[in-house]
């Protein structure tokens, strides 16, 4: 007998894991109206992963559906990186960029090199490199005998195609990380009409050494629609950019937020660029290198503190400054920012939490990856354990309010301003996770995982999903639709 048993027992897990067998015999019916809505989009139940359940409570999900299955959740990966961070680093905790004078200073001329370390920074935007040369005159350097040295050696050089997942190369958001993240990478293309002149006035900023820029491109008599379509931008030679279109007179100002073309050529140009803007006089050049071992720092800029960084990273879903937070856990911890040194640690940090069920396959910490893989069990227990921490402050005013700002401010929600939630999409996936606050004053853990080729057209699913959950009533028994 006993050995007929072991027999069946492979045979028996294995049908657990059929759909539709024991594993799945606890889920849920989706309610009626985000049934309807994912019927419309032509997304099958089979592709959804679903869990809500009380915030804090130890009572059985008042939904689940499918919660086991591991899922591509995009970027509501973001959670797992920003609290493990704010759990390692602490709230308060900035990085520090390390400025380097090398050679002795006479009548305001630096006769040596100066050097830059960059140490993984998110938020080292154009105003901040401002105040960063600004301090260097302050130490009586106006001129520059030598050259100026970025050193970009604490993070491994990550291999990033640009256009990989939304064909938009030139997209800030899609840049690369670097131990020396200058300003994205990217440029700030102000448009602005003058009508008498029948043209608008372009302003770059910032500004790019050896880069000749249009001053200004003809008027168009139209209302504004893809104004950057009809500008007909040409940035095939990233040192002489140019507009063949038009710019629609009907669009007022505009801001375009642009990566450079030539990522590895914009930390040079841009500190040459500004260094010169502010007074500054170079005889050398802007180069790569490293810091010499004997060196010891004239100063170091400071960033905002991290759970600054975190709300800027979760409510803008800012795939390029997650990256960088999840390199420097390594680099933190490990002498070197490296993406193998991370996801070790992150595997770790979530073992001594929750155990080694359920941990989460993570590429890069920003969920921009075909790779990652969580279950809709693993994030709400992620959010039960947020919710009852010392942190949960810090991560949930980080996350976007429906229907109010960040990645959620552009909708018609019915639950308008009841639900904190980081969204997630790339093609063929789309996710929601975090908290909902009912209308019976109950708080509501809720995850959804869509991966299907058709997740683009389920956003109506998820929004019915969430106003289902703000409408719950105080008594969890009475069936709500």
């Amino acid at each position: 007998m006993s050995t007929l048993r072991a027999s069946l027992l492979p045979l028996l897990a294995g049908l657990l894991l059929l759909p539709g067998g024991p594993a799945h015999a606890r889920d849920t019916a989706l309610p009626p109206t985000v049934a309807k809505a994912l019927a419309r989009a032509q997304v099958p139940v089979e592709a959804v992963s679903v869990v809500v359940e009380e915030a804090g409570g130890n009572n059985a999900p008042l939904l689940s559906h499918r919660a086991g299955t591991p899922m591509n959740p995009a970027s509501v990966m973001k959670l797992v990186t920003t609290l493990a961070a704010l759990e390692t680093l602490g709230p308060g905790w900035s990085w520090s960029t390390p400025v380097y004078v090398e050679g002795t200073v006479r009548e305001s001329t630096l006769y040596g090199n100066l050097y830059i370390k960059g140490q993984g920074d998110p938020k080292l935007v154009a105003e901040r490199i401002w105040l960063l040369l600004r301090r260097v005159q302050g130490l009586d350097i106006r001129k520059i005998a030598g050259d100026i040295v970025l050193d970009r050696s604490a993070f491994e050089t990550v291999a990033v195609d640009p256009a990989e997942f939304d064909g938009e190369p030139l997209r800030p958001y899609n840049a690369a990380p670097d131990a020396l993240l200058l300003n994205f990478k990217s440029v700030l293309m102000t448009f602005v009409p003058d009508r008498a002149a029948n043209t608008a006035h372009v302003h770059v900023e910032p500004p790019l050494a050896g880069v000749s820029w249009p001053s200004h491109v003809p008027l168009r008599d139209s209302e504004c629609n893809d104004y950057r379509g009809a500008l007909r931008a040409d940035f095939s030679d990233p040192a002489q950019p140019r507009f063949a279109g038009r710019y629609p007179v009907g669009c007022g100002e505009k801001v375009w937020p642009l990566a450079y073309a030539d990522p590895a050529g914009y930390g040079p140009r841009a500190i040459e660029g500004m260094w010169r803007a502010i007074g500054g006089q170079l005889q050398g050049r802007v180069r790569y290198g490293s810091v010499p071992v004997a060196l010891t720092p004239a100063f170091a800029l400071e960033s905002p503190p991290l759970a600054e960084v975190v709300r800027d990273i979760n409510k803008y879903s800012n795939n390029v400054m997650t990256q960088q937070l999840f390199l420097t856990l390594s680099l933190q911890q490990q002498g070197k920012g490296t993406l193998a040194g991370s996801r070790e640690l992150l595997q770790d940090w979530w073992r001594q939490r929750f155990g080694a069920g359920e941990a989460p396959q993570i590429a890069n910490g920003s969920g921009l990856s075909r790779e990652d893989r969580m279950s809709a069990t693993a994030l709400a227990r992620l959010l039960q354990y947020a919710w009852s921490s010392p942190l949960m402050p810090e991560l949930m005013s980080s996350l976007p309010i429906s229907g109010l700002d960040g990645t959620l401010r552009p909708s018609r929600w019915h639950a308008q301003g009841q639900a904190h939630l980081k969204t997630g999409s790339l093609r063929d996936v789309a996710s929601i996770a975090g908290i909902v606050h009912a209308e019976s004053g109950r708080r509501y853990v809720l995850v959804a995982l869509v991966n299907h080729p058709n997740a683009g057209a389920v956003r109506p699913a998820l929004e019915a999903l969430v106003d289902w959950t703000a409408r719950l009533p105080s008594d969890r028994k009475k069936k709500t639709e």
